[in-house]
Parts: structure tokens; C-alpha cells; sequence
């Protein structure tokens, strides 16, 4: 036999703060031992028994593409981060670069996945 019992507050709101919403309270009982072991009850090894979580272990390894996307991405964010840091620009010249930055970011991005699958 499994049981179980779940609470949840949810409601969330403006900005963070909370408004309105409540306490849900989910209360299961009955079911037999296998059911209840699917889903990490009872059972000593967590989720998903006996397969564990992430099933087995195996996570799959991020291609070619996605670490040369991962470093363009860092490097346009640290441009512009240093483009929104400068006081040398005016507030307009400087939305105008961290704009023409994340521009060239994307271009690169979509070159970067042409001559990938250009191959």
C-alpha cells in the first residue's frame, strides 16, 4: 500500500511579491507497492527506481555547434557589458552599440550554424 501527501503554495504576483494564491494541498492514498515504486516511493534509490535520474546516468554530450555558440555568446556578452560600462558614450551612443552588438552577435550566431551544416 503507498501513500502520500504533497504542499505546494503557489499564487506568485506582481514583481515577486505575494498576492492572492493559497496552500495546495494534494493527498494520495491507496495503490499497491509496483505503482508507488515507479514514481520514488518507498523505495530507498529516489526517482524513477530502478532506473535512477537522470535515467541511468547518461547525459548527452553538447555538439561542436553548441560549444562554438556557448563562446560566441560569452564573448558578445562581455563586449557588451563592457559597452554598456562605458561613460566616454552618451546613453544614446551606447544603446546604439550594445544594439549593433547584439546585432553582430546574431549574424555571427547564424554564420557560425551556416558553415556548420554546410559541411
Amino acid at each position: 500500500m503507498v501513500s502520500g501527501v504533497s504542499a505546494q503554495r503557489h499564487g506568485g504576483g506582481f514583481r515577486g511579491g505575494y498576492r492572492g494564491g493559497g496552500t495546495r494541498v494534494i493527498v494520495s492514498a491507496g495503490g499497491f507497492y509496483p505503482f508507488g515504486a515507479y514514481y520514488g516511493f518507498g523505495m530507498p534509490f529516489g526517482y524513477g527506481y530502478p532506473y535512477g535520474y537522470p535515467y541511468g546516468g547518461y547525459t548527452q554530450r553538447p555538439s561542436k555547434l553548441d560549444l562554438q555558440i556557448e563562446d560566441i555568446k560569452h564573448d558578445y556578452a562581455d563586449k557588451i557589458a563592457s559597452a554598456r560600462a562605458d561613460d566616454g558614450l552618451s546613453r544614446k551612443e551606447r544603446r546604439n552599440e550594445v544594439k549593433a552588438l547584439k546585432r553582430e552577435r546574431d549574424n555571427t550566431i547564424l554564420q557560425a550554424k551556416k558553415s556548420y551544416y554546410k559541411r
